[in-house]
């Protein structure tokens, strides 16, 4: 069976790695809390420059695979297998959730747009932006923001 697009990254990743992800985001979140409004605002405009998973495997199977055209082209035919390769690991990845580079880049701490969007929900709780809706806490600690955006998730 094919995984979910939100779960399947995740479940093909190590659980001491996600531990860790989810780690450096509760750590950032209380960070933006001790720092106020400014370190919020500034984390939110950071968050919106953040690669996710997905953008950094799709430009590492670009660029590899130009780099193999180039060499098939100019040096040897037989460089035109690391395209081939590539993108079969591309395919993969799209229908499973798992390719060769995804542990390193997990553990180099890329993170799925899920993740991403888990911290920036998080913040903009703590900033209040959810306040006058119905059910929105007025005021909470970063654990249990993150302990409420992972349980609408």
């Amino acid at each position: 069976m094919i995984p979910s697009t939100v779960g399947r990254v995740p479940a093909h990743t190590s659980d001491e790695v996600n531990a860790e992800i989810r780690r450096q985001m509760e750590q950032n979140v209380a960070r933006c809390a001790a720092g106020g409004p400014g370190a919020i605002a500034r984390r939110l405009r950071e968050l919106d420059e953040e690669w996710d998973i997905e953008r950094t495997l799709e430009a590492n199977a670009a660029t590899l695979s130009l780099i193999g055209l180039g060499l098939g082209a100019t040096v040897n035919r037989r460089f035109y297998a690391l395209p081939a390769v590539v993108t079969g690991f591309l395919l993969q990845h799209a229908i499973q959730g798992w390719c060769p580079p995804l542990p390193v880049f997990r553990r180099m701490g890329f993170r799925t747009q899920a993740e991403i969007e888990e911290e920036r929900y998080a913040l903009k709780a703590l900033r209040g932006d959810f306040n006058g809706i119905s059910g929105a806490p007025v005021h909470a600690e970063p654990q249990q923001i993150s302990r409420a955006v992972e349980a609408v998730r």
